[in-house]
C-alpha cells in the first residue's frame, strides 16, 4: 500500500510540475548528434567555420562548456540511450561492427522507450550503430515509431553502401526504412536525405502530440564527401581533407536550419527543446580539429572526449548563457526525461538529471565521472574528480595539440606520443581548471590527489562488465540486415 500511495503521489507531483512548467503539454524534444565533430569545428568556437544556424541556436541558448562523451561512437550512443557508462554494459572497448552478433543489451530500456511511455511520438532519422543482429536490437523494437537511416558506422554518402572489406565479401546496402532495406535514396547525399525526411516528418505530425526526434547525422564522419557547392565555400583552404570536411559541417548546418524552418512552418516552434552534441572528438586524420584541446577521437585526452554542446528552446527558463558545470553522456537520458516531465526510477543508472541545473543555471550536480575503463590486455582508464583528471595507461594517439593550417597538406602522427613521452604504462594527472590543455603532468607532485583518484577509479572498476566479443565470420548478404 505504501508503494502504491508513493506511486500515486509521484504521478500527481509530475502532473503538477508539468502543468506549471508546460501548461500540461509535454515539450517537443529534438536530440541532434553530430558524428566526429571536434571542438574547433563549429562557428562559436572557430569563426573560420560557417555554421550560422547552429551559432544562432547556441549563442541564444545554453552552451555546455564542460560536456563530455566517450572517445568513440557506439559507446557514446549507448550512454545517450541507456544512461549507463559503457563499461557497465559491456560496450566500453569498441564500436558495433557489421558482423557483430550483439548490440546494446535489450535488458536496458532506451530513452525512446521511456518517452513512449509518456505518450510521445518517437522517431529516428540517421545513424543507429547500437546493434542490428536481430530485430530486437533495431530502432523500431527499442521505442521508436519510425526509422529512416543506416545501422553501421559509416558508408558512402551517395550510394549508402558499405564497401567490400575483410569483414564483407561484397559491397553492402545499408539504408533502411523501419526494418526494410531501401535503395530509394541512391544518388542523394545523406545529409540531404535526412533534411527531406525531417520536413516530411513534421509535415505529417500533429503538433498537439509531443514529438521526440533523435537526429544522429552521418556528417561529418569519414568518407569525406560533400556537394561541390559546399566545398567551394572553403576554396581558400589548401588542405583538401579540411576543405571537404568544413563543407560537410556547413551542409549539416543548412540541414539544421531547414529543421528550424520546418518546426516554425508546421507548428512545432512552441513548447520545444533542441539539444545538440557530438558523439566524440574530431578525427584529425579526416579533416577534423579539436584545437586547442589535446588529442582526438579514440583518445582519453580532452580533444577526444570534450565536445561542442548546447541546448535551445522556449522551455528554458534562463538563456542565453554559458554553463561551466560538468555533464557527461550518461546524463542525457535522465535530463531529457526530466525535461519531458518524466521521472527516472532506475536507481542504478549512472546518469544524473541535469535539467534543473541547466534550466535555471543552478549549482552543479555532478562532481566526477569516468571517461572510460577499457576491458583490454593492459589497464587503460581515466576519471575526472572535481578539477583533476587522472589517466592510467595509454591515452591514445594522437597525443599532441594539432592546430589547423590552411596551407598544410597533411598531419604526421606516428611519432607524436614518443615525442611527448607517453607510454602504455604511464600515469597522467592534470589540473584541468588551471591547465585545460593538459600540458603539465602532476603525478609526481600531487601524491595525495593521485592516491585518492586511483582508489576511486579502482572502486568504480569493480563493477565493470566484460567487453562484448565480436564475431569473425564473413558476411554474405547484399545488405546490412538483421539475421
Amino acid at each position: 500500500m505504501f508503494r502504491f500511495n508513493s506511486l500515486i503521489c509521484g504521478v500527481i507531483i509530475s502532473f503538477v510540475y508539468l502543468k506549471a512548467v508546460y501548461g500540461a503539454k509535454r515539450p517537443h524534444i529534438i536530440f541532434i548528434v553530430a558524428d566526429d565533430l571536434g571542438w574547433n569545428d563549429v562557428g562559436w568556437n572557430n569563426p573560420d567555420i560557417q555554421t550560422p544556424h547552429l551559432d544562432e541556436l547556441a549563442l541564444n541558448g545554453v552552451i555546455m562548456n564542460q560536456s563530455y562523451v566517450q572517445p568513440i561512437c557506439t559507446p557514446s550512443r549507448a550512454a545517450f540511450m541507456t544512461g549507463y557508462y559503457p563499461y557497465h554494459i559491456g560496450r566500453q572497448n569498441c564500436v558495433v561492427i557489421v558482423l557483430e552478433p550483439t548490440g546494446v543489451s535489450i535488458k536496458y530500456p532506451f530513452l525512446s522507450q521511456k518517452l513512449k511511455e509518456l505518450q510521445y511520438s518517437t522517431h529516428i532519422i540517421g545513424k543507429w550503430h547500437l546493434g542490428h543482429c536481430n530485430d530486437s536490437y533495431t530502432p523500431t523494437r527499442r521505442g521508436f515509431d519510425s526509422f529512416l537511416g543506416f545501422y553501421y558506422a559509416e558508408g558512402d554518402y551517395y550510394t549508402h553502401t558499405i564497401e567490400k572489406s575483410v569483414q564483407v565479401w561484397r559491397e553492402l546496402l545499408d539504408f533502411h526504412r523501419d526494418l526494410e532495406p531501401t535503395d530509394q535514396y541512391k544518388g542523394i547525399y545523406t545529409t540531404d536525405v535526412m533534411k527531406q525526411a525531417v520536413t516530411e516528418l513534421f509535415s505529417k505530425s500533429d503538433p498537439d502530440v509531443p514529438l521526440f526526434l533523435y537526429l544522429p547525422f552521418q556528417a561529418v564522419h569519414f568518407p569525406l564527401q560533400v556537394p561541390k557547392v559546399y566545398e567551394e565555400k572553403y576554396a581558400h583552404i589548401k588542405n583538401k581533407e579540411r576543405r571537404i570536411f568544413s563543407g560537410m559541417v556547413t551542409a549539416m548546418d543548412d540541414a539544421i536550419g531547414s529543421l528550424v524552418s520546418d518546426m516554425k512552418t508546421y507548428g512545432f516552434w512552441d513548447n520545444f527543446l533542441i539539444a545538440f552534441i557530438s558523439d566524440n572528438g574530431g578525427e584529425v586524420l579526416s579533416g577534423g580539429s579539436n584545437y586547442p584541446l589535446r588529442g582526438a577521437k579514440m583518445t582519453l585526452w580532452e580533444g577526444g572526449t570534450r565536445v561542442p554542446t548546447f541546448l535551445y528552446g522556449d522551455v528554458l527558463q534562463k538563456k542565453p548563457y554559458t554553463n561551466n558545470n560538468l555533464m557527461h553522456a550518461v546524463d542525457w537520458f535522465p535530463t531529457l526525461l526530466s525535461a519531458a516531465g518524466g521521472e527516472n526510477t532506475d536507481d542504478s543508472m549512472d546518469g544524473i538529471s541535469q535539467w534543473n541545473m541547466i534550466n535555471t543555471d543552478g549549482p552543479e550536480v555532478r562532481t566526477e565521472f569516468v571517461y572510460n575503463i577499457f576491458d583490454l590486455e593492459y589497464k587503460r582508464a581515466a576519471i575526472r574528480m572535481g578539477d583533476y583528471k587522472l589517466i592510467i595507461g595509454y591515452p591514445g594517439l594522437p597525443c599532441d595539440w594539432l592546430p589547423v593550417s590552411q596551407q598544410e597538406e597533411g598531419i604526421e602522427l606516428e611519432t607524436t606520443c614518443q615525442k611527448s613521452n607517453i607510454t602504455e604504462r604511464g600515469v597522467y594527472l592534470y589540473d584541468l581548471k588551471n591547465d585545460p590543455l593538459e600540458t603539465t603532468n602532476l603525478a609526481s607532485q600531487e601524491k595525495a590527489v593521485l592516491r585518492r583518484m586511483k582508489h576511486r577509479l579502482e572502486q568504480m572498476g569493480r563493477s565493470m562488465s566484460n567487453g562484448i566479443l565480436k564475431t569473425s565470420h564473413v558476411y554474405h548478404k547484399v545488405c546490412v540486415y538483421p539475421w
